[in-house]
């Protein structure tokens, strides 16, 4: 598997993809929307492992292979949340958003090389950034929503909001899972739990961020102020994931830009 290949998997995973978005609204037998949608999360997730033994390592270490993960797992959120709650717009979203991620890996490919630095080379490498990025993808799933509900330009019902909220526990649960995963590995690679990298500073805020929403939300009554804390968790996350790289302080120093 090489990445030249990537278009053929994509391509074929988007047509699922898409065509489960459509059943979604077209259909009334809900289960061959979340089926077709299911088939082309298997299609490229078939190519993930297709890297992952093509590079004889997890292919994690790129921002550009990590894009793969997160449009993988966005595809997989979405599903999940139409299976669950029968929110017909939510394939179409998680769509849009996969191909997005797809295309920005087209059109800016990254050298792919074997070689994996020593730290990477740990036992926790793998279920870290897998937890991680399922909880990305979770919580870019729940922003998605929450602007449509807010774009909508009425008040949201109970019920969607309870949708916002119990994505949102499950986003934090797995970025608290995530951020254990990583003391563990930095304690076995450094010799600390936690050093105030920046990469670890602005974990922190994040994961801050998305508490400080969970605690508010049953107390505001003003859903517009529940959707700005929740952007601007989603805008700390967007700097805890990719916007370190460019950062003078994280230049040269920073133990996670690789």
């Amino acid at each position: 598997m090489s990445w030249e290949q990537l278009i053929w998997f994509a391509a074929a995973a988007t047509l699922c993809w898409i065509t489960g978005a459509v059943l979604a609204f077209r259909s009334k037998r809900w289960w061959t929307a979340a089926t077709a949608s299911i088939a082309g999360s298997v299609i490229f997730f078939a190519y993930i492992v297709g890297m992952w033994i093509a590079l004889e390592r997890p292919p994690m270490r790129t921002m550009g292979e990590t894009r793969l993960w997160y449009s993988f797992f966005l595809s997989i959120a979405g599903v999940a949340v139409f299976i669950r709650w029968r929110y017909k717009w939510i394939l179409s979203f998680s769509t849009m958003m996969s191909v997005v991620f797809i295309c920005v890996n087209l059109f800016k490919p990254e050298i792919h090389s074997k070689s994996l630095m020593p730290a990477l080379q740990s036992v926790w490498f793998v279920p870290h950034v897998i937890v991680y990025m399922f909880a990305y993808a979770m919580m870019g799933a729940v922003t998605l929503f929450a602007l449509y509900l807010w774009l909508r330009k009425r008040e949201a019902e109970a019920t969607e909001m309870g949708v916002c909220d119990n994505l949102v526990r499950i986003g934090w649960a797995f970025l608290t899972l995530g951020m254990i995963m990583g003391a563990l590995w930095a304690k076995q690679a450094w010799g600390d739990y936690w050093t105030w990298d920046p990469k670890e500073t602005w974990a922190a805020a994040t994961w801050l961020s998305y508490l400080l929403y969970l605690h508010l939300r049953p107390r505001l009554k003003d859903n517009n102020i529940a959707f700005a804390v929740l952007c601007f968790s989603f805008l700390l996350l967007q700097m805890c994931w990719y916007g370190i790289n460019y950062l003078p302080s994280a230049q040269g120093a920073s133990v996670h830009v690789y």
